[in-house]
This record gives structure tokens, C-alpha cells and sequence, in this order.
């Protein structure tokens, strides 16, 4: 692969870690799921549409993980290509596919400099992969560059406000803002992850810079119903049930398919 900048060796050493505590054991789960969800809270993507029909769309995931997104739409009918920066996320995918049988290209590669040709997918999408762990600037440009005309870009991220309202040690969000917004472009947490955090304007610029139009902002909360999440302790899920935890964006490269 090529060479990948210090963010992206600090995020690649945090999945690591993360694979070995608990992704790879959760990754079997994961791709059991029978319907495609959203975020921390399985929000299904029936009730949302963010999607749309994927049927026969060539899709990329940007930041694949565990790849149990990319093995969704590949059940859906998708022809998706994971890409991701971690090599034990990507040997947990391929065990996944083995067993599943289900199968797709998994490419070890940062999402902000991935080796395919321009122009070669209908559909980009990230729930919680590049949308969180990559300078927004570098991997909306590498998707708008991998979209053809009138392709689209799904993807999942942190809301403003839970990263507002989280603590700089380990802990769930509270209900005060712990950090202004203004300059809160990059934080680097204290297990050496670094993520980044445009608010909802920076979003709609960095989109239109690369020439990608928004089509909806849907603000995610917890359901009634929800539990916190089992490991990740980003907010408990009585917080998300008052205050949207999650953003899902999608947004269409400008042009018309040929």
C-alpha cells in the first residue's frame, strides 16, 4: 500500500487494538444481520432511505472495518470494493466472507489516497470509517473523484453536539458543552486516536468544494426502545434519545450519468 500520514499510522495502531478487544468478535454478528443499519443504535435503513435502490450500483466504502456494511449491499445487490487502512480489520472481513460466503475486493489502503481509477462507482459510503478518522478536505475529494457524474455519497458520522458534550478522558457525553465548537476541526483523543469534526456549515462547504450537493441531513436518535452500546462510550442511549448522537449525510456529485 502506499505510504499513509501520522493520522492515519495513529487511527490504523487505535483499530488494531480495537479489532483484537472487540470488532473481531462482533464482526460474525454483524454480518448475520439480516438488514441494513445505521450507527450505534442499528437504526434501519428502511425507516431512513438514505440508500436508496443499490441494486446493480458499483459502491465503495470508504474506511470498510469489519466490511459487514459492504457484505449489506452486497446482499442487496451492490458490487461493492471495501477499502481500508487496518490489515487485522481486513483479515477479520475475509474470514467473514469465507464464512458467509459471500465475497467482494478488500483493498488495504487510506481512504484518502485509494489506488482505483476515477469515475468507477455510482455509490460511496462510510458509517463511522473515513467520515470520522480522515481530514474531511482529502477523503471527500477522493470520493468525489471516484464517483461518476450524478453518483452519490452516504455517509455516518459523530453529531456536533454529542463531540461537544464529550469529556477529554474516556467517558459518555454529558449534558454541558465540555469544548467550544469554533476550531474544533481535528481532536486527537487520549488513546492517540484522531478524529475530525466539521460542524454542519463546514460539512455543506467542504461538500460543495468537491463538487457534491446535499440532499438530506438526517439527525439520528436513539429509539425508545435502544440500550447503550454494549462498547462504544460515546452516549448513554437516554442521552441520544434526547439529542441527536448522529449524522447521516447524502449528497449527489454533480453532473449526468452518461
Amino acid at each position: 500500500m502506499s505510504v499513509i500520514d501520522d493520522d492515519a499510522a495513529l487511527n490504523r495502531e487505535v483499530w488494531t487494538r480495537q479489532n483484537a478487544a472487540f470488532t473481531d468478535a462482533q464482526a460474525f454478528r454483524a454480518w448475520a444481520s439480516a438488514e441494513i443499519t445505521w450507527g450505534l443504535f442499528d437504526i434501519p435503513e428502511s425507516r431512513l432511505g438514505a440508500l436508496g435502490d443499490v441494486t446493480g450500483l458499483d459502491v465503495v466504502e470508504l474506511g470498510c472495518g469489519t466490511a459487514y456494511f459492504s457484505a449489506w449491499l452486497a446482499r442487496a445487490g451492490a458490487r461493492p470494493v471495501g477499502v481500508d487502512v487496518t490489515p487485522a480489520q481486513l483479515d477479520t472481513a475475509r474470514r467473514c466472507q469465507e464464512q458467509f460466503g459471500v465475497s467482494f475486493p478488500l483493498i488495504e489502503a487510506d481512504a484518502q489516497d485509494v489506488p482505483l481509477p476515477a469515475a468507477s462507482f455510482d455509490l460511496a459510503v462510510s458509517e463511522y470509517g473515513a467520515s470520522l478518522w480522515c481530514d474531511p478536505d482529502r477523503w471527500i475529494a477522493e470520493a468525489a473523484r471516484l464517483l461518476r457524474p450524478g453518483g452519490r455519497l452516504v455517509f455516518l458520522t459523530n453529531s456536533i453536539l454529542v463531540t461537544l458534550c464529550l469529556p477529554e478522558e474516556e467517558g459518555y457525553a454529558g449534558q454541558s458543552l465540555l469544548r467550544p465548537q469554533r476550531g474544533m476541526h481535528r481532536v486527537q483523543w487520549s488513546n492517540g486516536g484522531v478524529e475530525f469534526h466539521p460542524a454542519h456549515g463546514e460539512w455543506i462547504r467542504i461538500l460543495a468544494a468537491h463538487g457534491l450537493v446535499v440532499e438530506a441531513l438526517h439527525e439520528l436518535y436513539a429509539p425508545d426502545d435502544a440500550q447503550t452500546h454494549e462498547y462504544y462510550d460515546v452516549a448513554t442511549a437516554d442521552w441520544a434519545r434526547q439529542w441527536p448522537v448522529e449524522d447521516l449525510w447524502t449528497a449527489r456529485k454533480l453532473g449526468h450519468r452518461p
